[in-house]
């Protein structure tokens, strides 16, 4: 069974720093893209980042230069450094990863995590 798991999320003074990380666990073949999203109460979710398994990254335009998306394929992890945070940026913040359970399957399935609560505020 695939799981994805996050971790990282707390309270965070504005201007301050975070590290999410998000692990997939299980058997499977392959992970191909994976991403963050975030969702603030009573707003829709929406993507901060994305980034594919050759490195190629895409950022919402309210996180770019502030936000940093990076994987490590060995460990099946990915993760996202949160810097200069503001209250704006509380959320609960979601990753999911693009996974294939076999190499005969045909297509990639994407797989969420539970979500880690972001909390900015002085």
């Amino acid at each position: 069974q695939v799981r994805v798991v996050e971790s990282g999320g707390g309270l965070v003074q504005p201007g301050g720093s975070l590290r999410l990380s998000c692990a997939a666990s299980g058997r499977f073949f392959s992970i191909s893209d994976m991403g963050w999203y975030r969702q603030a109460p009573g707003k829709e979710r929406d993507l901060v980042a994305q980034i594919s398994t050759g490195g190629s990254t895409n950022y919402a335009d309210s996180v770019k230069g502030r936000f940093a998306i990076s994987r490590d394929n060995a460990k099946n992890t990915l993760y996202l450094q949160m810097n200069t945070l503001r209250p704006e940026d509380t959320a609960v913040y979601s990753c999911n990863a693009r996974i294939k359970i076999s190499f005969l399957d045909r297509y990639y399935v994407t797989y969420w995590g539970q979500g880690t609560q972001v909390t900015v505020s002085s």
